[in-house]
């Protein structure tokens, strides 16, 4: 027999909302934009770098590739510690990630290995994980690894809108020692995500990146944004599983769905876009709530990462004029409940309340109701039960007609007498 749903769920008739007269809708030319740059291309499918799976001209390409790098290099030559010569699984890892940056054209791959090959060593990219850059500042804030998608992937979340202020934009990029070194920590940032990854056939070979466009000053960070790309896209082919862009401006999708036509179906289906507001909504799709950031509607905080493996999360839907109760029972006398829970988006009504077990007892309030703002994180907070019961906590979404996503855990730790 299953265990009934702690979630409850009570619907208010659609007519009891206050809602304008109904007026014809015509999209506008902006609106209809937007919309195709949203719809997303097929899901990106991850190359699983078995050689059994490369069609004939690709193996061909392969040992073709393995030939000539031979002649052009020394045999200790390596990459992330990898040998790239001597038969090693790995390597073909790599190898294939250029060729297939260059649709497998042999000597278009070769230039670009060797030239990677020569920038890692002039710019100390094998050691520059260990490096003191003095960043410490922005880590947490303006790129970061955070935790694993659904599949695995390393997760890194960029986010530029902190160079909206004069002072802050200035200290970082004022001059071009400046830039270089803010490159060279950027460089840092994506070195220690790729020490992450498998580099084997079948395993975890890429990454996942979140960019927050939200107030980035595009126009200021335009050279220090084309320095980043142009290096990534030199040195690092094939790193990136999946693209998330969130925040996203109406005059970015607008630009996207101007250039989508030019892009490689390939290159087009790792790109996810999410306007703002619905950003906890994207993100649930590949990220489980638990990894997601607090600021981005999920669940983590940097503390967590230093508690081991974060615990897992119940994911919920509330719909437009519903109210929600999340039922806690079995809780006995002298044990402390703590929980978390978050809604995309907010902007409902959310409470908590102790319904003890004994006839004639009273309901107490742990958490008055109260409207929840946009911008607010998720919730954590416990309490100590001095007798038996329940806890509810309560979603009431009823002066909406937006469907929100949603995620809570809890532990309930006895008490020790």
């Amino acid at each position: 027999m299953e265990a009934s749903s702690p979630i409850s769920a009570s619907q208010t008739p659609q007519q009891d909302i206050p809602e304008a007269s109904p007026k014809p809708f015509k999209k506008s030319f902006v609106t209809s934009l937007m919309e195709a740059a949203t719809l997303r291309s097929p899901s990106f499918k991850e190359d699983t770098y078995f050689i059994s799976h490369l069609k004939s001209a690709e193996k061909k390409a392969l040992q073709e590739f393995k030939d000539k790098l031979s002649v052009s290099q020394n045999s200790d030559c390596s990459m992330w510690g990898i040998p790239l010569l001597g038969g090693d699984e790995r390597a073909d890892v790599i190898l294939l990630k250029f060729l297939r940056a260059r649709d497998f054209r042999v000597s278009d791959s070769l230039h670009m290995l060797e030239k990677c090959l020569l920038w890692r060593k002039e710019f100390g990219a094998d050691s520059i994980v260990e490096e003191d850059l003095g960043f410490k500042g922005l880590e947490g804030l303006v790129a970061y690894m955070h935790g694993y998608d659904k599949e695995g992937h390393p997760v890194c979340y960029n986010a530029y809108g902190v160079f909206k202020d004069k002072e802050m934009y200035e200290r970082i990029f004022g001059d071009d020692e400046k830039l270089k070194k803010f490159l060279r920590w950027r460089v840092q940032v994506l070195e220690r995500g790729i020490n992450l990854l498998h580099f084997k056939p079948g395993g975890i070979n890429s990454l996942v990146q979140v960019t927050d466009l939200k107030d980035m000053p595009k126009r200021e960070l335009r050279v220090a944004s084309n320095q980043i790309l142009s290096l990534f896209q030199d040195n690092y082919p094939e790193m990136v599983a999946r693209k998330v862009f969130i925040n996203v401006p109406w005059y970015f999708s607008v630009l996207y769905s101007m250039f989508s036509p030019f892009l490689t179906q390939r290159t087009k289906s790792k790109f996810v876009i999410a306007k703002e507001g619905n950003v906890a909504e994207t993100l649930y799709k590949f990220i489980r709530p638990e990894d997601v950031p607090v600021q981005y509607g999920g669940l983590s905080r940097p503390s967590d990462l230093q508690n081991g493996p974060p615990k897992p999360a119940s994911e919920f839907t509330v719909k437009g004029g519903e109210k929600v109760n999340i039922q806690i029972e079995g809780i006995e006398e002298g044990a402390t409940i703590t929980w978390d829970i978050v809604i995309g988006g907010w902007e409902l009504e959310y409470s908590a309340e102790f319904i003890p077990s004994a006839e004639g007892s009273y309901t107490i309030a742990v958490e008055k109701p109260r409207k929840v703002s946009a911008s607010e994180e998720a919730i954590h907070n416990s309490y100590t039960s001095k007798e038996a019961g329940k806890m509810v906590l309560s979603v009431d979404n009823i002066a909406s007609r937006k469907r929100k996503v949603a995620a809570y855990r809890y532990v309930v730790r006895k008490s020790v007498i």
